[in-house]
């Protein structure tokens, strides 16, 4: 599957994931993707619909299989959280009673704080059709809610779940040694490098009449040089740069003689100058 690495670190932290009675197999399977993408692993399925385990959950885990594995299944809700020291419960609705309210940022770094102090954790999912009841939020310490279309506020629960794991994993970046993508060190160019790549392209230019007519040269090199000073081109950029210019120079001398290209007059003089 595209963006897996069996060779690098298989995240596997962070609070349970728990789905209370969750109906399709096929939605149980991308919640488990959606976990294993932000370094998710523990799945509680209370009172699955269709039973468990569930090929349709296998096939759409689309290879999360150390999450579909692990996966544990309860009778109650009672039985899924016991074990936990604090809980959230995800909903939409407006709820009555005395709990707090947090946004997912908030709540991912309450749970990372606790995930630090050892403390286990979760966060409640509701079924696909409506959610939580309020006995169910009610075992729960503090809820979360996404901000979302107030007139479209139903969120598919793979969505839901997708969301929160995001939002875990985004609270303990700076503590993940591996990130996703490895950071290149390139040391910016130095004046020298860019001057010179200037006079290439600049040389290179003129041998092919581009500087036309007389009059405009001065502007047209002011204009050329502030639009490639602008990206802050790092040492290998430089280099790539000039590398194609030496390929496109050669490939303009290699014509045969009387068999060069015959200039369209396209691309030239009035083409960044000034009126």
């Amino acid at each position: 599957m595209a963006g897996t690495n069996s060779e690098r670190e298989l995240l596997a932290e962070g609070p349970a994931i728990i789905l209370v009675e969750p109906q399709l197999g096929e939605n149980i399977g991308m919640v488990a993707r959606a976990m294993a993408n932000f370094g998710l692993a523990e799945l509680r399925l209370v009172n699955p619909r269709d039973g468990w385990p569930s090929e349709k959950a296998q096939a759409a885990a689309a290879k999360a299989d150390h999450v579909i594995e692990g996966t544990k299944v309860y009778e109650t809700l009672d039985e899924a959280v016991s074990d936990l020291n604090f809980v959230f419960a995800t909903t939409a609705r407006q709820r009555d009673g005395f709990k707090h309210v947090r946004s997912p940022v908030t709540a991912a770094s309450m749970l990372r704080e606790r995930f630090n102090a050892a403390e286990k954790t979760g966060i409640l999912f509701g079924r696909e059709r409506w959610g939580l009841t309020n006995e169910e939020v009610a075992l729960a310490d503090e809820i979360v809610t996404f901000p979302v279309n107030p007139a479209f506020a139903s969120l598919n629960i793979a969505q839901a779940v997708l969301l929160m794991s995001y939002e875990w994993m985004k609270s303990g970046m700076e503590d993940i040694a591996a990130t996703p993508f490895q950071v290149v060190d390139q040391k910016p160019a130095t004046k020298q490098q860019l001057f010179g790549f200037f006079n290439q392209i600049e040389e290179a230019l003129d041998a092919r009449n581009y500087f036309h007519p007389p009059t405009k040269v001065p502007k047209m090199i002011d204009n050329l040089r502030a639009v490639l000073s602008r990206p802050g081109f790092t040492e290998p950029e430089i280099s790539v740069l000039r590398g194609v210019i030496t390929s496109l120079d050669q490939f303009q001398r290699r014509w045969p003689k009387g068999k060069k290209p015959v200039d369209t007059g396209e691309g030239k003089a009035d083409d960044g100058a000034d009126g």
